[in-house]
């Protein structure tokens, strides 16, 4: 009975969070733009275990680029409500929306003006009237067997808190590089806080020709060096295109006539992307992510060829996963 109860409990919050994506309506994406034309904070409040939800929630807004902070309802009417300012927009957390010291705290928050969403399941409770937005996030059932300890409630509350970061995350813009700033002690942070110049190749190790050269040439070239490209040069040595794996599987699909014979101009990719030595390693993988590429050469600013930089060595070979194509 063991398993047969821990799945029933799986199923029973999974059916939760599926049953609130019929309650995503006018009112989240109302939620969504206020935060975003917002000149304050996201300021989340709850007790209990709905607390608990609204830190993990705060916190994940924080890390993904909405200023976002918990509010305890008792320690805010002790003092802590100070934090709170008309720019804010506040949003509460109760299952019932009978919570009366979260209940006692909405309409001092109402007289400093700011904006006031709730997340509940009683669209009809005394929380509920206090608010400008309400967001259904009610259940059918707990999974406790006894319809008593918050469960599915909380589950349910969690994910609309994940549903409303990521709509944030899409609304903002947010990129890698901006995660990366939010988490400079994580091991792809740290990696992605140093330069270029750290990571590349250097000239005078990777696979180049000159314009003028045939396909055949450029393959052996390729070939020596296995990173899935050569770089093409002029005659002053500078930079004027590349060509990758993915040019030749596609010459190579739709059938190309004589392909090893034919000059390297026409198959390149001419002025491909490209970064100097200074640039960081997450403008690299934000310019690499943007345009679905895997190889950047590095130039100075001549425009003349100081080496080249793979995805795998952005990302430690394998130990962080990417979702790029080829160049």
């Amino acid at each position: 009975m063991i398993i047969e109860n821990a799945k029933e409990v799986l199923k029973t919050e999974a059916d939760s969070i599926l049953s609130l994506i019929d309650k995503i309506d006018g009112s989240f994406e109302k939620l969504i733009k206020d935060i975003c034309q917002s000149r304050g904070r996201v300021i989340i409040t709850g007790i209990g275990k709905s607390g608990h939800i609204g830190r993990k929630i705060a916190a994940t807004l924080s890390s993904t680029g909405t200023n976002a902070l918990f509010l305890h309802p008792v320690e805010a009417v002790h003092g802590d409500l100070g934090m709170v300012s008309r720019d804010d927009v506040v949003i509460a957390i109760s299952n019932s929306g009978e919570t009366n010291e979260l209940n006692q705290l909405l309409p001092v928050i109402q007289d400093v003006g700011c904006r006031l969403a709730g997340f509940t399941g009683n669209l009809s409770s005394t929380m509920a009237g206090f608010c400008d937005l309400v967001i259904d996030t009610g259940v059918k059932k707990e999974a406790c067997p006894l319809n008593m300890a918050p469960t599915s409630s909380t589950t349910a509350q969690l994910a609309m808190g994940d549903a409303m970061a990521v709509a944030l995350i899409h609304e903002k813009k947010f990129k890698k590089s901006d995660f990366m700033k939010s988490h400079p002690g994580g091991a792809l942070g740290q990696r992605l806080s140093c330069k270029v110049g750290e990571f590349m190749f250097k000239a005078s190790t990777i696979p180049y020709i000159t314009t003028g050269c045939t396909m055949d040439m450029a393959v052996k070239e390729m070939d020596k060096f296995k990173l899935g490209a050569v770089i093409v040069l002029n005659k002053d040595q500078q930079l004027v295109g590349i060509i990758t794996d993915g040019d030749i599987r596609h010459c190579v699909a739709v059938g190309t006539l004589e392909f090893g014979k034919i000059a390297v101009e026409k198959i390149m990719t001419g002025t491909p992307h490209c970064l100097n030595i200074d640039s960081f390693l997450y403008d690299a993988l934000n310019l690499m992510e943007k345009y679905e590429i895997t190889v950047l050469p590095i130039v100075n600013q001549n425009n003349k060829l100081e080496g080249i930089l793979h995805l795998h060595d952005i990302l430690g070979k394998g130990s962080f996963k990417f979702n790029g194509g080829s160049q």
